[in-house]
């Protein structure tokens, strides 16, 4: 955490009300996202209790499992689920644009530019905090290696159709989630936290309530009594008022209202299972739908307040524009969109229970690469981010205060530019700093200080080929201007084996004593 961020904490907790940590929106917001809004059993992992799942504020559609621990009714849950989310994702999968991209030929080994579908959008799924995130990866991991009465009519507990499928969706937007910048599934909380600062922890923060009211408390009202109320308030039956945002649920809710409402649902099946004749299961049956009904109620009061704060948190963050780069991080969540489509209408097997060596190496040096490049697009995007850069030392502003013309022994211009800064810098000798020149960085290299507050710069690239440097390519006297000792543009890492080629040491090829996946259905092709 920056010490802008600590600032902003402390002068949060001081006059009770969230701070800006940011001046534009770091993240691309969908016009049409999917919001999820899970819940779960106490006690069971991954058992779902309910959610609430759709593209529209004020029509969502409401899934309920009455008993948790009964298969079948999981399995139709999931089914659902997947009757609700697979025409969303494939709304985006038919759309495309064509595109011209450098692959590599199999003959030559060569680079060569192939022309290759784009979708022209992709789906976005949010939901209320980071542990809902969780719990898309782990529902698409248990969903994704379902075998249908399909596949082995045999299984004692085949899955519904297309719940495979949706598995293997929910594995790729949880995988993707894990690569800093993307945006296919995002967590409320994180994104709201990214841009304001609260005076409480970062902990705390994970609760969607409290942290709405420290960043848009109602008028006249502290942010931190807001938050307060919206953590510890309990209506006439001890209930929250500002439920957790999913998937946990409040254990005075688990004990006082669910238990026994699960517990009058089962005496309604066991009593309609025992029914002797028509005129006593009629009863029965109205019996078990009022027990059902009950469930369903209590199920749309847990997750309906937080499906209004996730909209509400959407209505917060489109105040902020979009930063620059935000689009072009989203353009490489819609080529991740792509690609996984075209294994999907490929047949490709699922995605395995554990990478390989070469594959979870190619994944850790992404996700560093992709941070790298987060954060430096971050500070150039908003002044607010450069400034606790700035304070770190890692980057400084000044201006310009003499410019002098210089060459290197091939006659290349090698012009010297002096600032005049306030910042103090971790520079020393031949240290390459960077600025952006028309969108591109622009390196030059440490020289050295002159006097107490200017640093000399000899300036390296970017010039143009002639003897005479280009116009607007070197500063001018009088120009106010930032350097960044980070690069702005990350560098790709060593190139790693074929997984064919893993040594034994990291545990051999791949599929090397593996079961064989699951064969290909006609549920499985998007």
């Amino acid at each position: 955490m920056s010490l802008i961020n600590h600032l902003a904490r402390l002068e949060a907790t001081s006059t009770g009300r969230a701070q800006p940590t940011a001046t534009v929106r770091h993240r691309h917001l969908s016009q049409r996202p999917l919001v999820l809004v899970p819940l779960t059993t106490a006690g069971e992992t991954g058992a779902p209790l309910g959610a609430l799942v759709g593209t529209e504020r004020t029509s969502p559609r409401l899934l309920v499992v009455p008993q948790p621990r009964d298969r079948d009714l999981r399995f139709a849950f999931l089914t659902r689920l997947a009757d609700e989310v697979l025409p969303y994702l494939d709304g985006f999968a038919a759309d495309v644009e064509l595109t011209e991209r450098n692959e590599t030929d199999a003959e030559t080994g060569k680079k060569v530019k192939v022309e290759v579908e784009l979708c022209a959008d992709a789906p976005q799924l949010i939901v209320p905090s980071r542990a809902g995130v969780e719990f898309v990866r782990l529902l698409g991991r248990s969903m994704r290696f379902r075998r249908t009465a399909e596949q082995d009519p045999e299984a004692p507990h085949p899955a519904p159709p297309h719940v495979p499928l949706l598995g293997r969706w929910l594995t790729h937007f949880g995988e993707r989630a894990r690569v800093p910048g993307s945006s296919l599934l995002l967590a409320m909380t994180d994104l709201l936290s990214r841009h304001w600062a609260t005076g409480q922890s970062s902990l705390e923060d994970q609760h969607l309530g409290p942290l709405l009211a420290w960043i848009d408390a109602p008028e006249g009202t502290s942010g931190a009594a807001a938050a307060e109320r919206a953590e510890r308030g309990r209506d006439e039956r001890g209930q929250l008022l500002c439920p957790p945002a999913g998937p946990a649920t409040d254990p005075a809710f688990d004990n006082k209202l669910l238990a026994p409402a699960i517990e009058r649902y089962d005496r309604a099946r066991t009593r309609m299972a025992a029914a002797e004749d028509a005129i006593e299961a009629d009863g029965r049956l109205a019996e078990l739908t009022a027990a059902e009904r009950e469930i369903h109620a209590l199920v749309e009061s847990r997750t309906r307040p937080t499906w209004d704060a996730v909209w509400r948190g959407l209505d917060v963050l489109c105040t902020l524009p979009e930063s620059a780069h935000a689009a072009d991080r989203w353009t490489r969540d819609r080529w991740s969109f792509t690609m996984h489509r075209d294994r999907v209408a490929a047949g490709e097997p699922p995605q395995p229970r554990r990478d390989d060596a070469v594959t979870a190496a190619n994944k850790l040096a992404t996700r560093e690469r992709e941070q790298a490049r987060l954060d430096a697009q971050e500070a150039l995007d908003d002044p607010l981010v450069m400034a606790g850069r700035r304070l770190a030392g890692e980057a400084f502003a000044g201006e310009v205060t003499e410019v002098v013309s210089a060459y290197s022994e091939k006659k290349r211009p090698r012009p010297l530019v002096t600032v005049r800064t306030d910042d103090r810098p971790h520079l020393a000798e031949r240290v390459k700093v960077y600025r952006s020149l028309g969108g591109k960085p622009q390196s030059a290299e440490f020289v050295a200080y002159e006097g107490e507050d200017a640093v000399v710069l000899r300036i390296l690239d970017k010039m143009g080929r002639g003897k005479e440097p280009e116009e607007g390519s070197v500063p001018r006297k009088g120009d106010q201007m930032c350097w960044t000792l980070f690069e702005h543009e990350q560098r790709g890492g060593p190139k790693l084996p074929d997984p064919e080629a893993t040594p034994w040491t990291h545990g051999g090829p791949p599929g090397a004593g593996a079961e064989a996946p699951d064969a290909t259905t006609a549920e499985d092709i998007l």
